[in-house]
């Protein structure tokens, strides 16, 4: 049996996360203009500049395989591997100064994420999620913590409670309102701090591709599980509503509080 991700692959992840973390270094706290995208949200020229570095490598070393960024869109989404790549994870913060974005690296086996890397290149924090393998973080073995009281006893984060459409927002409020303690903001730092035993749940909804991807192996190669709001594996057909808990109690409890 060939491995879910080979060797070359994963180092060729990590050193695009190398080259991308300058780029964004040089930006963070300066006076960089910010631009509204279609959808609303920012983008920096920290944001541009970090996925034209990344693409290139990709573009030079690996010409074949696909690429879906946030700010340059896709190309060969067919191709058996598939490179997902969002540059800053967390702009908000970024352009408030708050050290608590990332960025994300994710690799696709058609399909399927067997690959993610998490970056926050400002305190040098780094998760690395490979099918198969320990998740590291900062180059040791990271491991999810039991919440022996289920939901009850978790600590939940999320991005925004203001980012559920819907429904949605009703959902997380049931979910809320069971946890212990709930924590706001972090947007794919949280993930890398549930998997390193910091959080016990993250529950969120509207997320795209590029958002979540890397997010699953580092997840589950810590011991957490991360889904859809059903239940159902995440991939690249997924809908953007996700939850990842770092025990199977904690996570079961959460799906059927989404469900009401």
């Amino acid at each position: 049996m060939t491995e879910p991700c080979p060797t070359p692959l994963v180092t060729l992840a990590e050193r695009l996360a190398d080259a991308s973390g300058p780029v964004i270094r040089q930006y963070f706290r300066t006076p960089v203009a910010v631009d509204d995208k279609a959808d609303a949200s920012p983008v920096t020229v920290a944001d541009r500049e970090a996925e034209r570095t990344i693409r290139a490598i990709i573009e030079a070393e690996r010409p074949d395989d696909g690429i879906y960024g946030e700010e340059f869109g896709t190309k060969n989404l067919d191709a058996e591997w598939v490179w997902v790549i969002d540059p800053i994870d967390g702009t908000k913060s970024f352009i408030t100064g708050r050290p608590i974005f990332g960025t994300l690296i994710a690799l696709l086996h058609r399909g399927r994420p067997v690959l993610g890397v998490i970056d926050q290149p400002i305190v040098r924090d780094r998760w690395l999620g490979v099918e198969g393998r320990p998740t590291l973080f900062n180059g040791q073995p990271a491991r999810v913590r039991a919440c022996a009281g289920g939901l009850a006893a978790a600590t939940l984060g999320t991005t925004s409670p203001d980012l559920f459409p819907g429904a949605d927002q009703d959902a997380f409020r049931r979910v809320a309102g069971a946890a212990k303690v709930s924590v706001y903001g972090g947007d794919c730092y949280s993930y890398g701090l549930l998997a390193a035993g910091y959080y016990d749940l993250v529950v969120e909804s509207g997320l795209k591709l590029y958002d979540f991807a890397a997010l699953v192996p580092v997840v589950t190669g810590a011991g957490g599980l991360m889904t859809d709001w059903d239940g159902r594996p995440l991939d690249a057909a997924s809908s953007g509503r996700v939850v990842a808990a770092g025990d199977a109690r904690t996570h079961r409890e959460t799906l059927a509080a989404l469900a009401g």
